[in-house]
């Protein structure tokens, strides 16, 4: 793939084509069926770049990181903290100090809620939305189990919008942490962060972001943002599973107890006391993933070669094809409506239950996802067990929507 060629064309002359060669995963027939994969909120593909940055690096660097005074272990060091350089330029992180690389989002907002729940007590308040992912509901509802703080949930309408004001209502000076999605993975919603980060500012409040569904599809600058903390996972950006990162501000991880302990996370230890290490790697105890990070700085490269820009223009352009198409579709109801969203778009079609679709539209060489996403109070609220959701990437085509909306005419013709 030619970069430089890909970066300067515009969103709407990307050459999808050429972008689509570069995942082998999507050159196969499922059931016989050309493969239209949009399940991409739940993990989006690999370039082969990302695959043989992976695959070098068990091949001719593979030791372990930071402990070695021979040569693979220097290759493998530089290689693993060229990553995390990589990562701090893509989100624009003031230091590396800044960067620690977890096992995911989920691990990273556990990595929070255990080390700043050791400065929670009985009343205090952490803050999220009813939008909320499982990994930023089931945290804090532990925390404030051993704790005796309180949870407080901020509402949704019936778009699937934050209600900014009584979001910005329900912080007080109880409020320790304000915890929010970027993007919505059940509704595509993109939230107004910038506002309730300011809002929560004012209060002397810090914020955590989910930025799961967000890093993939749009640039992120973490300090024009201001949150103190912000968390993402590599397998939705085209990385490798098993890695992920915690951007914290300096200032926050510095008083922050480390969650784990163990090797690495070190400076000296006897049987008195320990000394812990210097960030990041106070919060990073044991044996990395190295060829997780490695893999994760190659997405990196891959997605900026094309320009986040050129993402989400792209993207934007084919949700709104996506829309338009499953809104001629009859019986059928979209579920999440926001006036600012990202390229997910959840449904429910009457009278088929979302497995039994899904299962259809697997015949068919289609992937997307059915049930509750994680995300269980999306789905009591809008009173339905489950939906569909099919969810964009910058190399999905016209031709994977089409297909799925002639896969829905068969769903229909079957079970109504």
């Amino acid at each position: 793939m030619s970069n430089n060629k890909l970066q300067e064309k515009p969103p709407s002359e990307m050459d999808i084509n050429r972008i689509r060669a570069d995942f082998p995963i999507l050159n196969q027939e499922i059931h016989g069926c050309r493969l239209a994969f949009l399940d991409n909120a739940a993990s989006a593909q690999r370039p082969t770049a990302v695959i043989d940055a992976v695959s070098r690096y068990y091949q001719h660097d593979h030791a372990n990181v930071h402990r070695g005074v021979h040569t693979l272990s220097h290759r493998a060091t530089d290689a693993y903290e060229g990553a995390r350089e990589k990562i701090r330029g893509f989100i624009n992180a003031t230091s590396i100090s800044e960067i620690v690389f977890t096992s995911g989002t989920t691990e990273a907002i556990n990595l929070i809620a255990s080390s700043l729940g050791q400065s929670i007590s009985a009343d205090d308040e952490i803050l999220i939305s009813h939008m909320e992912h499982h990994s930023n509901i089931v945290p804090w509802q532990m925390l404030c189990e051993r704790t005796g703080a309180v949870l407080r949930v901020a509402p949704i309408n019936e778009d699937g919008e934050l209600l900014v004001d009584e979001m910005i209502s329900l912080m007080s000076d109880r409020t320790r942490l304000v915890a929010l999605t970027h993007i919505s993975n059940a509704l595509g919603t993109i939230n107004p962060i910038e506002i309730i980060i300011t809002a929560a500012h004012e209060r002397n409040i810090p914020v955590l972001i989910d930025g799961a569904q967000a890093v993939p599809h749009t640039n992120i600058d973490v300090q024009k943002l201001g949150c103190e903390f912000y968390v993402f996972s590599g397998h939705k950006m085209c990385g490798p599973t098993g890695i992920g990162i915690l951007y914290g501000r300096e200032d926050w991880l510095e008083r922050l107890p480390p969650w784990q302990g163990g090797g690495e996370m070190i400076l000296s230890v006897n049987f008195e006391e320990a000394v812990y290490n210097r960030l990041p790697y106070k919060f990073e105890a044991g044996t990395p993933n190295i060829a997780g990070a490695i893999g994760l700085g190659a997405a990196i490269d891959y997605l900026q070669a094309i320009g986040m820009d050129n993402i989400a223009a792209y993207e934007a352009t084919l949700l709104d094809y996506l829309t338009d198409q499953l809104s001629n579709v009859s019986d059928l109801q979209l579920i999440g409506t926001a006036k600012r969203k990202a390229g997910v778009q959840s449904f429910v079609i009457k009278d088929i239950h979302p497995h039994d679709l899904g299962t259809v539209l697997d015949h068919k060489g289609i992937a997307i996802r059915t049930g509750h996403h994680c995300a269980m109070p999306v789905m009591d609220f809008f009173e339905v067990p489950g939906t569909a959701r099919a969810s964009l990437a910058f190399y999905n085509t016209h031709e994977d929507v089409d297909q799925l909306i002639e896969g829905l005419a068969v769903a229909k013709d079957i079970f109504t």
